[in-house]
Protein backbone atom coordinates (compact mmCIF):
# COMPACT_ATOMS: atom_id res chain seq x y z
CA UNK A 1 0.00 0.00 0.00
CA UNK A 2 0.95 3.43 -0.90
CA UNK A 3 0.32 6.32 0.91
CA UNK A 4 0.84 10.10 -0.30
CA UNK A 5 -0.42 13.04 1.12
CA UNK A 6 -2.32 15.87 -1.57
CA UNK A 7 -3.56 19.23 -0.10
CA UNK A 8 -7.47 17.74 0.26
CA UNK A 9 -6.38 14.55 2.57
CA UNK A 10 -4.64 11.30 2.16
CA UNK A 11 -4.99 8.68 -0.74
CA UNK A 12 -3.79 5.10 -0.43
CA UNK A 13 -3.14 2.92 -3.84
CA UNK A 14 -2.76 -0.15 -3.52
CA UNK A 15 0.10 -2.22 -5.05
CA UNK A 16 -2.22 -4.67 -7.55
CA UNK A 17 -3.70 -0.93 -8.22
CA UNK A 18 -0.08 0.24 -9.58
CA UNK A 19 0.53 -3.35 -10.85
CA UNK A 20 -2.12 -3.50 -13.14
CA UNK A 21 -1.53 0.29 -14.56
CA UNK A 22 1.98 -0.77 -14.80
CA UNK A 23 1.91 -3.52 -16.43
CA UNK A 24 -1.19 -2.75 -18.89
CA UNK A 25 1.15 0.51 -20.09
CA UNK A 26 4.09 -1.99 -20.57
CA UNK A 27 1.78 -4.35 -22.38
CA UNK A 28 1.03 -1.84 -25.07
CA UNK A 29 4.50 -0.38 -25.72
CA UNK A 30 5.95 -1.65 -29.51
CA UNK A 31 8.16 -4.84 -29.15
CA UNK A 32 6.65 -6.13 -25.84
CA UNK A 33 5.87 -9.58 -26.44
CA UNK A 34 4.22 -10.57 -22.54
CA UNK A 35 5.66 -9.80 -19.18
CA UNK A 36 7.90 -11.96 -17.38
CA UNK A 37 8.01 -13.42 -13.95
CA UNK A 38 10.47 -11.63 -11.91
CA UNK A 39 11.22 -14.22 -9.31
CA UNK A 40 10.53 -17.71 -8.58
CA UNK A 41 7.05 -16.75 -6.57
CA UNK A 42 6.24 -15.19 -10.18
CA UNK A 43 6.65 -18.38 -12.00
CA UNK A 44 4.61 -20.40 -9.36
CA UNK A 45 1.92 -18.13 -9.61
CA UNK A 46 2.48 -18.26 -13.13
CA UNK A 47 1.24 -21.84 -12.59
CA UNK A 48 -1.68 -21.14 -10.97
CA UNK A 49 -3.34 -18.20 -11.59
CA UNK A 50 -3.06 -18.88 -15.67
CA UNK A 51 0.32 -17.10 -17.73
CA UNK A 52 -0.88 -13.60 -17.53
CA UNK A 53 -1.99 -12.02 -14.27
CA UNK A 54 -2.09 -8.40 -13.47
CA UNK A 55 1.01 -8.27 -10.76
CA UNK A 56 3.52 -10.34 -12.83
CA UNK A 57 6.92 -8.95 -13.64
CA UNK A 58 5.92 -5.67 -12.04
CA UNK A 59 7.20 -4.11 -8.90
CA UNK A 60 6.43 -1.11 -7.28
CA UNK A 61 8.14 0.94 -4.16
CA UNK A 62 8.13 3.80 -2.71
CA UNK A 63 11.53 5.51 -1.93
CA UNK A 64 11.66 9.02 -0.39
CA UNK A 65 8.35 9.74 -1.75
CA UNK A 66 8.93 8.89 -4.94
CA UNK A 67 8.06 5.55 -6.74
CA UNK A 68 10.53 3.06 -8.27
CA UNK A 69 8.74 1.15 -10.92
CA UNK A 70 11.05 -2.76 -11.60
CA UNK A 71 9.59 -4.06 -14.98
CA UNK A 72 10.46 -7.78 -16.49
CA UNK A 73 9.15 -8.31 -19.59
CA UNK A 74 9.92 -10.79 -22.73
CA UNK A 75 10.69 -9.00 -26.43
CA UNK A 76 10.38 -9.64 -29.73
CA UNK A 77 13.37 -11.05 -31.71
CA UNK A 78 14.68 -8.35 -34.07
CA UNK A 79 13.81 -5.09 -31.91
CA UNK A 80 15.89 -2.59 -31.04
CA UNK A 81 16.11 -3.54 -27.04
CA UNK A 82 17.83 -0.19 -25.60
CA UNK A 83 15.06 2.19 -27.53
CA UNK A 84 12.71 -0.92 -26.79
CA UNK A 85 13.59 -0.14 -22.98
CA UNK A 86 13.78 3.47 -22.69
CA UNK A 87 10.54 4.08 -24.76
CA UNK A 88 8.56 1.53 -22.16
CA UNK A 89 10.68 3.53 -19.69
CA UNK A 90 9.10 6.99 -20.60
CA UNK A 91 4.91 5.54 -21.08
CA UNK A 92 5.17 3.71 -18.06
CA UNK A 93 6.82 7.03 -15.89
CA UNK A 94 4.41 9.04 -17.91
CA UNK A 95 0.91 7.16 -17.57
CA UNK A 96 1.91 6.37 -13.61
CA UNK A 97 2.42 10.05 -13.08
CA UNK A 98 -0.28 11.32 -15.19
CA UNK A 99 -3.11 8.70 -13.44
CA UNK A 100 -2.04 9.08 -10.19
CA UNK A 101 -0.87 12.33 -9.46
CA UNK A 102 2.93 10.80 -7.92
CA UNK A 103 6.15 11.53 -9.17
CA UNK A 104 8.54 8.46 -10.53
CA UNK A 105 11.89 8.43 -9.39
CA UNK A 106 12.72 5.94 -11.94
CA UNK A 107 11.49 3.03 -13.89
CA UNK A 108 13.74 -0.30 -14.68
CA UNK A 109 13.38 -2.51 -17.32
CA UNK A 110 14.53 -6.07 -17.22
CA UNK A 111 14.52 -7.71 -20.43
CA UNK A 112 13.88 -11.25 -19.16
CA UNK A 113 13.62 -13.28 -22.51
CA UNK A 114 13.62 -12.77 -26.16
CA UNK A 115 10.56 -14.35 -28.39
CA UNK A 116 10.65 -15.35 -31.94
Amino acid sequence: MITSRFPLGDVSFTSGYFSTLVGEAAKQCYGVAAMAPRDMTDAVRSMVHGSDYPEKGVRVTQEDGRLVIELHIAVSYGLNISTAARSISHRVKDEVEQATGLKVARVVVSVDDVIA
